[in-house]
């Protein structure tokens, strides 16, 4: 018998029940009673004022102004009518994410949803008809096992009772990690290489989407997105991100 067999086998006594579920928080190693204690959350998930449609942070002296937008959307606007982040991408949740995305880190799921969540409140997103991750190829779901950005959706469309149709999207080409190019290359990298499931097309028509990904750099990534959903016929697309890279002149 292995140990946790033998530990599912040992009688369950009042004072097990009774005693709270404590483990280490994820960032400063202290006990708590979620995977990343109050203290952490109150020092390293401060919201923040971003721009409208792209969650690029932007200064604090526009929390005041109406769909405040950066620079370079006012200049070009993206093919999203809404981008909606919860943290920076940046200690701790650069490395908690990686841990979560690469490293089987599947605890974690729960608590980063409650950050997305509590973003999405804050912007009060609009209610989509539908939530869509972003696919991986087979090739990067078979190395990886899963795909982050479904586990957070389909945990927020649980909680939402929100329409998710992982299956709806298609990554049709093989591409680079996006992390390994420049911003310059990402653009280029992921052109064409998304597509919608055939048989479903006619289900975008009129519809009202959220794209649901884990971490936002240069939006190359869901800009490409954006435009394949809006040329199947959708009417409004969002970006719901659980972390933004910030500017390089950002600290």
């Amino acid at each position: 018998m292995d140990a946790r067999q033998s530990s599912l086998s040992k009688p369950v006594t009042a004072a097990r029940l009774l005693a709270p579920c404590r483990s280490q928080c994820a960032i400063c190693r202290h006990w708590a009673r979620q995977p990343i204690c109050a203290d952490c959350l109150q020092r390293y998930a401060q919201p923040a004022i971003r721009c409208w449609t792209c969650a690029t942070r932007l200064p604090p002296g526009l929390s005041s102004t109406t769909q405040p937008r950066c620079g370079r959307c006012l200049q070009q606007a993206p093919p999203l009518d809404r981008c909606i982040a919860a943290l920076d991408y940046g200690f701790p949740w650069d490395g908690l994410l990686q841990r979560f995305k690469f490293h089987q880190g599947l605890e974690l799921g729960a608590c980063l949803v409650d950050r997305l969540d509590e973003a999405l409140s804050s912007a009060q997103a609009a209610r989509p008809d539908c939530l869509l991750p972003v696919p991986l190829t087979p090739q990067r779901l078979c190395e990886r096992g899963y795909n982050q950005s479904y586990e957070l959706a389909r945990r927020l469309a649980r909680r939402h009772q929100l329409k998710c149709a992982p299956d709806l999207l298609l990554r049709v080409r093989h591409t680079e990690q996006q992390a390994r190019l420049s911003l310059q290359e990402r653009a280029a990298n992921v052109r064409r290489a998304f597509a919608i499931e055939p048989r479903r097309a006619k289900d975008l028509h009129g519809q009202h989407i959220a794209l649901l990904d884990d971490v936002m750099t240069s939006g190359a990534t869901l800009f490409e997105l954006a435009r394949v959903l809006r040329q199947a016929g959708a009417s409004h697309v969002q970006a719901w991100i659980l972390a933004r890279t910030p500017e390089p002149d950002q600290p």
